[in-house]
């Protein structure tokens, strides 16, 4: 008797716990959607009536916010977070991915001189080739930032509105959209207002679909990164030489920008293990990233920032370059762009 007395005491905690992490329906009564709803009328035009329609169908994630309130992973030095995609497994779905789409690939380099190495590594890194595009309805993880997760409100006031247009504008049906909990969609993980922004009808049906047609995806991120002014033929990263400078001394706090120039790094006795630009003037950016070993230098020009546009990491960005050259590597016969 005392098991089931202390399983009754137990019941109303359990039952506490289960509702906590439940679902919700979105109250669209409440002041602050009340206050969505207009302003998405006043500033896009969206029918009142039309938006509280799909708002009510959407439910508040607690596990969302979990994810997003989870205490940060400690920082993964970059020996660490390398292994993660340069793996056997994603190298041979890169080329595999290459291999199937090669002449659309090869196509899309030539004609916009993103080479395909940065097209195919960025969907390795981002979805490993469409196995993991996430599983969350993509309203749910919008309406859920911007309604029940402070922190997240504006971007997910803003993301909710662009996700809205994004959906008349495609004739997407809203029901099947699942993404990230963040709310980034499809193979290449564009948030809504990327992908309104720089998304494009690669097959030419008249749509933008980044889950089902890889013509649009491809093409999608091929002109995101012409967007972000990609310089065909440039060169993209190189690894600093240990020699008589000081690398520490020219090493930048600030990731976001070049912080140097290659003229510069010659002149400091830094030598680069790559392909590097010709002109001195030429923007460098030089950073250091934790190796096994102790930490090593790499000089990123102006393509390596254009990648950041994408992830501001620079662990991400390099991780990008670094898989796509070695899934370029082991096909020797792909043409290069420009």
């Amino acid at each position: 008797m005392k098991y089931l007395a202390l399983a009754l005491a137990l019941l109303p905690a359990v039952f506490q716990a289960a509702h906590a992490t439940a679902p919700r329906p979105l109250d669209v009564q409440r002041e602050d959607v009340r206050d969505f709803v207009e302003q998405a009328y006043r500033e896009h035009g969206l029918e009142r009536e039309a938006v509280r329609a799909v708002l009510v169908t959407a439910r508040l994630q607690p596990g969302i916010v979990s994810a997003l309130d989870r205490p940060a992973e400690r920082v993964r030095p970059w020996h660490e977070y390398r292994q993660i995609w340069m793996t056997e497994e994603r190298i041979r779905a890169g080329i595999d991915f290459w291999r199937e789409h090669r002449e659309l690939i090869e196509r899309i380099a030539r004609d916009t001189g993103v080479p395909g190495e940065i097209l195919v590594g960025i969907i390795g890194v981002e979805t490993y080739y469409g196995r993991i595009i996430g599983r969350h309805q993509v309203l749910d993880a919008l309406a859920t930032q911007a309604f029940d997760y402070p922190r997240r409100q504006a971007f997910g006031t803003r993301q909710l509105a662009e996700f809205l247009l994004l959906v008349r504008e495609q004739r997407l049906e809203i029901d099947g959209l699942t993404g990230s909990y963040a709310g980034a969609m499809g193979l290449p993980q564009f948030i809504p207002s990327s992908y309104r922004a720089y998304a494009v009808d690669g097959d030419g049906d008249g749509r933008v679909d980044l889950w089902n047609s890889i013509d649009d995806v491809l093409a999608s991120v091929a002109n995101y990164f012409l967007a972000h002014r990609w310089r065909p033929g440039e060169p993209v990263v190189a690894p600093a030489v240990p020699g008589a400078g000081d690398p520490a001394s020219l090493a930048s706090q600030d990731h976001r920008a070049p912080n140097t120039t290659t003229g510069a790094l010659w002149e400091a006795g830094i030598g680069l293990a790559g392909p590097a630009p010709s002109s001195p003037a030429a923007a460098a950016g030089l950073f250091a990233l934790e190796h096994e070993n102790g930490p090593r230098y790499y000089a990123g020009f102006h393509n390596f920032y254009v990648i950041t546009k994408y992830n501001h990491s620079l662990m991400y960005a390099l991780a990008v370059h670094q898989l796509g050259q070695a899934i370029k590597a082991r096909m020797p016969d792909v043409q290069d762009a420009g």
